[in-house]
């Protein structure tokens, strides 16, 4: 297994993505806590995963309060003291035209796609550096890479998130953790689902594999870069997207 005995993080834990890939590195033999702002949900997908047999926990997660970060650290390192993957899969964005979009808007999607990964990494990451090994791994999107209409500071929050990945993973190779990331195109989420019917069909479309992501085709790729496979490849960008976007 490609993640056996290691201990891993994923926030947005309770469903879409997030949850694809906590039960990815249960089954590849990681311990796992899922982190989640919905008890309910997270709770659910970490007992699911305790029935196959592997090692998953809950742990209520507000990525956006400092305060809720501190009290899950302390919960989780009471449990494990040493975490080895930290995958920041949550974040959140609605269409909109820049136009309507209000400052409140604004404070959300930043906080949740930008602010939330970086204050959770920075929350793990000494533990890593002290250990001398670790993968964080932040889902951002190709809205970051080329941009989104419609979804105009989502992407600047994710392109955000590609950037802090890229120059944390140049601080912290001499301390042999690796800080990578992956941007998925159109996925066929909760998230998504919300979306109006003709936006998904126009990501279907434009897409050269005219379908959506399935979660767990992202979560893969989270996986791998979470591995000993990946392990001489840091500071880069994967897009899963079904050639949506083929960037030079």
């Amino acid at each position: 297994m490609k993640l056996a005995n290691k201990v891993a993080i994923v926030t947005g834990a309770a469903s879409g993505i997030g949850k694809a890939t906590a039960q990815a590195m249960a089954r590849e033999g990681a311990h796992v806590f899922l982190a989640d702002i919905n008890d309910e949900a997270g709770a659910k997908v970490a007992a699911e995963i305790r029935g196959t047999g592997k090692q998953a926990d809950f742990i209520h997660l507000d990525v956006t309060s400092s305060d809720s970060i501190n009290a899950f650290k302390q919960q989780v390192t009471a449990k494990k003291p040493q975490v080895d993957i930290l995958a920041n899969v949550a974040g959140w964005g609605k269409i909109q035209p820049f136009i309507e979009n209000t400052p409140d808007f604004w404070e959300k999607v930043m906080a949740l796609n930008l602010m939330g990964p970086i204050m959770l990494t920075r929350a793990f990451i000494e533990g890593m550096i002290e250990r001398n090994s670790g993968k964080v791994v932040v889902v951002s999107s190709d809205a970051g890479r080329v941009g989104s209409m419609g979804e105009t500071v989502y992407a600047a929050a994710k392109g955000g998130a590609i950037a802090f990945c890229k120059s944390l993973a140049r601080e912290v190779a001499r301390y042999n953790i690796n800080v990578n990331s992956v941007c998925p195109g159109p996925t066929d989420t909760p998230l998504l689902a919300a979306v109006p019917e003709k936006h998904q069909e126009a990501f279907i479309r434009v897409t050269p594999m005219r379908r959506l992501a399935k979660p767990e085709e992202v979560a893969d790729a989270v996986v791998f870069f979470s591995s000993d496979e990946a392990s001489f490849i840091t500071g880069q960008v994967l897009s899963v997207n079904g050639g949506l976007v083929i960037p030079g």
